[in-house]
């Protein structure tokens, strides 16, 4: 969960689409953190992840992806969509995540948060609520 604010000086984001591949400009720098992300990981992500790859809900994700000078913690190119998983380290952290969700918006990026807790405690709840999302997409 790391980023700045703003795009990097010089480097328009813009989406370029081919097919159903989207690509966004990133912070460079990001790589090595994304990297690092995905290795550490918290438990929520972990879990996550083992229902979403392998494109068990219909559709492919990636983890850890740099999108502008943020990291998305799941990023789905087909339907052009982000999922968050927010936890205790996101209770200070409203503004930069409003900041975020903000900037992923404005790149047409649809944005679903989820909860740690309901990750941990609901799994199947947690997986209708996104396929359900992804459909409607």
């Amino acid at each position: 969960m790391n980023g700045l604010n703003s795009p990097p000086k010089g480097e328009a984001d813009h989406e370029v689409v081919w097919g159903v591949q989207r690509m966004h400009k990133y912070n460079k720098h990001l790589r090595n953190f994304a990297r690092a992300n995905r290795r550490a990981g918290n438990l929520s992500e972990a879990l996550l992840w083992l229902e979403l790859k392998n494109a068990k809900l219909g559709v492919s994700f990636t983890r850890q992806k740099p999108i502008g000078n943020y990291i998305a913690d799941f990023y789905c190119a087909e339907k052009n969509m982000v999922i968050e998983i927010d936890g205790w380290t996101h209770d200070d952290k409203y503004a930069y995540d409003m900041a975020r969700d903000k900037y992923m918006q404005s790149r047409g990026i649809y944005v679903l948060r989820i909860l740690d807790t309901d990750v941990k405690r609901d799994m199947s709840g947690t997986l209708e609520w996104i396929k359900a999302n992804i459909d409607k997409l």
